[in-house]
């Protein structure tokens, strides 16, 4: 089991430099993805971005229907005009919680580990994680959202 440090911050350029997309699955990609999930599960999150472990790549992974899901080059291509209003938090900003308007309903089009096209339709927290991580790898972070606990993200 490897467990990878989590890269934390607000200002953190790990945290706010552009992502790359994935064109091949690699040996390489798939250790990441492995250690990726050994980290994911060590720090008991919902949602891991590979910036956040100081990758530069479009990849995330996230739980939901009791499965580590993993997501290379996700983009979401609908979202619901329907919103929820909900508190977020972050393994990168830990601390800190910020209440976030997001759709509750998505569409997500991603590679597979097998590198193979996949569309899903996620609502409510499902959609909420993908979202933060889909976030993550467009280097916005949930500070840049609107009202927080009063904690400055500065600080973090």
């Amino acid at each position: 089991m490897t467990v990878l440090p989590i890269v934390t911050g607000s200002n953190n350029p790990l945290l706010r430099n552009k992502t790359e997309r994935i064109t091949k699955v690699t040996k390489e990609i798939l250790k990441l993805i492995k250690n990726m999930k050994d980290t994911l599960k060590d720090e008991a999150g919902l949602g891991l971005a590979a910036n956040q472990v100081g990758e530069p790549f479009r990849l995330c992974l996230a739980k939901f229907n009791d499965k580590t899901n993993v997501m290379i080059n996700p983009d979401i291509t609908w979202k619901s005009e329907e919103t929820d209003n909900s508190d977020e938090g972050c393994l990168s900003l830990p601390g800190l919680t910020v209440k976030i308007t997001r759709p509750i309903e998505i569409t997500v089009v991603y590679l597979n580990e097998k590198g193979e096209e996949q569309e899903r339709k996620l609502s409510g927290m499902d959609a909420r994680i993908i979202q933060h991580e889909v976030d993550h790898l467009d280097n916005i972070l949930i500070c840049d959202y609107g009202e927080d606990d009063g904690k400055s993200a500065i600080e973090l």
